[in-house]
């Protein structure tokens, strides 16, 4: 792992395998590049791999604001940096997966296809329950809102497939800085929030994976999301909000084969 300057920030990356195309794989809010620990072999073994803190989480440059557009610009930066400029193929869950469809929208010649597991593309979330959330954050730190958060995240019936592996994920959020998670927060939530006119302009293949097990972005709110992706392909997995952290065997199930040009994608 190492850091390079994109856009303006310091931000950690992982550029590891030898395939012929690239994939980049996008954490979640609160995530970094070892969400992705669990799948990164099996992607490894069919693909370069380019994993990344955003800006704001992991051992990222940390920021108060964060903007779609700035997150869009920070990747396209990123890829510049690195000098990775053929078509690559996207990868994420939640967040993740709302970068992937607006890099997709905004940067249609850079992207070859496109994995959004329970992208979360608008805001739904209670305006008043939001901004109360946003305030106990910065007042108290993540911890403050870590039982609201996880129990819709990472639902019980999850966690007791591998309780281990739930609190290393635990752990590991906890660690997140309280003011750049406020701050992708107050974006996400914002009324205004919504990727609609990136998603009618993606035209590479897309699978998007709606999550039986998802609280937060639930399967019919998922599927309209894929209706919106002209030619887009839409099935459902048993999974929470963080499939690629809850459930990774399942998300490398349905994201490798499709990634590597599959015409059937199993649900």
């Amino acid at each position: 792992m190492d850091w390079i300057e994109a856009n303006g920030a310091s931000l950690r990356y992982d550029l590891s395998g030898s395939g012929p195309e690239t994939v980049v794989l996008i954490h979640e809010v609160g995530g970094c590049i070892e969400s992705w620990d669990e799948a990164h072999a099996a992607f490894r073994q069919q693909f370069r791999v380019l994993r990344y803190d955003q800006r704001g989480f992991g051992l990222s440059e940390k920021t108060r604001v964060i903007t779609m557009d700035g997150i869009v610009a920070d990747l396209a930066a990123l890829l510049d940096a690195l000098q990775i400029s053929g078509p690559v193929h996207l990868a994420g869950c939640a967040m993740g997966a709302a970068i992937a469809l607006a890099f997709g929208g905004r940067h249609r010649t850079r992207v070859a296809r496109i994995v959004a597991a329970s992208p979360a593309t608008w805001a739904n979330a209670d305006r008043v329950v939001a901004q109360k959330r946003i305030e106990d954050t910065e007042r108290g730190g993540v911890r403050a809102v870590e039982q609201t958060s996880l129990n819709a995240s990472y639902p019980e019936s999850i966690r007791a497939l591998d309780r281990a592996r739930f609190e290393r994920f635990r752990r590991r959020w906890l660690g997140n800085d309280p003011e750049a998670m406020a701050a992708i927060l107050r974006m996400s939530t914002n009324p205004e929030f919504d990727l609609s006119p990136d998603l009618a302009r993606i035209t590479a293949p897309t699978l998007v994976i709606g999550c039986t097990q998802d609280g937060i972005r639930t399967p019919d709110m998922v599927a309209k999301v894929a209706t919106s992706i002209p030619g887009a392909k839409y099935v459902e997995a048993s999974s929470g909000h963080f499939m690629v952290v809850e459930t990774p065997e399942l998300f490398v199930e349905l994201a490798v084969p499709f990634l590597r040009g599959a015409s059937e994608v199993k649900g």
